[in-house]
């Protein structure tokens, strides 16, 4: 399961600038996804071999200042229940606020590893300032400076100290984990009710990582599956929230431990920026996609040409991964219901597929020599072969004499072309190219 390291703070400590460094400036980094707001908010980077997934809370206060101290108190509650390590960022500058203490007084209630980071520490004059922030009571404080990158690296070693040894992913490893995602109101709850509702074979209920979040072994229907739900997005206050915030953030746990992800749309709206925010969650951790639209029966005056149309639409959205199922639903009326877990097992076995290498470079060799690599300034790119790494979603490695001159374009092309002769629909692929 994967490791999430949330950056909780008052605004303007630094805790974006600290985000993009950490996903960004080191050389074994997984490339960011945009969000659904201003500012990046989610990446995925490695440090010491350890991969993990790092959220910026960054940007999401909104109101007058009379309403910061919920907003700020409310984004690290969800932090506490959905991050592995907490990092809370205070900016030597200004010292200790009352911001600062407030989030300290429920920072100090967790279980959860919490890391004290002082920020702007870029001379030595400030390095005896960071020991103020000791009376916040959450122990040893990390002087950083997130602009030129002084002690991130100490920071990192005791991040990724704090992960917790998986003992159990083996254990459940040969059942499918079926997450359930996608914005609020979609339908995710009326989903898993028509699943769960009626059926008396349901075997058990297993304790999520969060209070919102159920795991299901479901057994009904010949089906064996673990369904993760996200469907208890807790009902939001008065207070001016940023809802994109909170779901996304609901929804990087739940895809993170999942094999497959049914993602919900809603019909009647299409695809929005925060649905854009999942999806790009679910394809950067190379999970299989199932789009689900639902509340297709609010579609009135349905043509003939209506569901291929909204395929179309659909795909050019989420382009250039279309490779994917689409199926549509009315959990209000069991349309289809079942379909989606039919498919979302067919993607499973998909994103199992191992090609032998004899078969891959019967296939793809051919192709090759049909369609080469574009020559770089006279220089011919020339791929000797390519195997499928070992890895837990389909990976492919191109060994080639020029790898640092293929293009994009053609990484494409032949991801097109191991679509087009394999059964990948559905799957997330990468592929590398190495020198030979």
């Amino acid at each position: 399961m994967g490791n999430i390291v949330a950056i909780v703070g008052r605004p303007n400590v630094g805790k974006s600038t600290l985000f993009n460094r950490l996903i960004g400036s080191r050389k074994a980094i997984v490339k960011e996804t945009s969000g659904v707001t201003r500012d990046r908010h989610y990446g995925k980077t490695i440090w010491n071999g350890k991969e993990f997934s790092v959220i910026d809370t960054g940007g999401y206060v909104k109101g007058s200042d009379d309403v910061f101290e919920d907003e700020i108190r409310k984004q690290v509650m969800i932090a506490i229940e959905e991050a592995n390590v907490i990092v809370f960022m205070v900016d030597v500058e200004a010292g200790i606020t009352d911001l600062d203490e407030a989030v300290a007084n429920v920072l100090r209630r967790t279980k959860k590893p919490v890391i004290l980071v002082a920020n702007k520490v870029d001379n030595t004059e400030r390095t005896m300032d960071v020991y103020e922030f000791y009376n916040l009571g959450l122990g040893d404080v990390h002087g950083i400076s997130s602009i030129n990158g002084s002690g991130t690296g100490d920071l990192l070693d005791e991040i990724v100290e704090n992960f917790e040894i998986d003992t159990e992913e083996e254990e459940e490893s040969e059942i499918p984990r079926i997450a359930i995602v996608g914005k609020p109101n979609v339908g995710k709850s009326s989903l898993i009710n028509a699943l769960l509702g009626k059926e008396r074979n349901i075997v058990t209920d297993i304790s999520g990582t969060t209070r919102d979040s159920i795991d299901t072994h479901y057994t009904a229907y010949g089906f064996d599956m673990i369904l993760v739900d996200t469907a208890g997005i807790r009902k939001k206050s008065k207070v001016h929230e940023d809802i994109e915030f909170y779901s996304v953030m609901r929804s990087i746990r739940t895809i993170e431990n999942s094999d497959v992800c049914i993602f919900m749309i809603d019909a009647t709206e299409g695809i929005q920026k925060q649905d854009l925010a999942i999806f790009g969650v679910i394809e950067k951790n190379k999970k299989g996609i199932v789009v689900l639209v639902n509340k297709w029966d609010l579609i009135e005056d349905k043509q003939t040409n209506t569901v291929k149309e909204y395929e179309e639409k659909i795909k050019s959205e989420l382009a250039p991964f279309t490779d994917l199922p689409i199926i549509f639903t009315s959990t209000v009326n069991k349309q289809r219901i079942h379909k989606a877990l039919e498919t979302a097992i067919e993607v499973y076995e998909n994103r199992k597929t191992k090609i032998p290498t004899s078969v891959l470079n019967e296939v793809m060799q051919d192709i090759i020599e049909r369609y080469p690599p574009p020559s770089h300034k006279g220089k011919y790119i020339r791929i000797k072969y390519v195997t499928q790494l070992p890895t837990y979603s389909p990976s492919f490695v191109f060994f080639c004499n020029l790898p640092q001159y293929i293009k994009d374009s053609y990484e494409r092309f032949l991801e097109n072309q191991l679509r087009k002769h394999f059964n990948f629909t559905g799957v997330p692929i990468r592929i590398f190219f190495r020198k030979k």
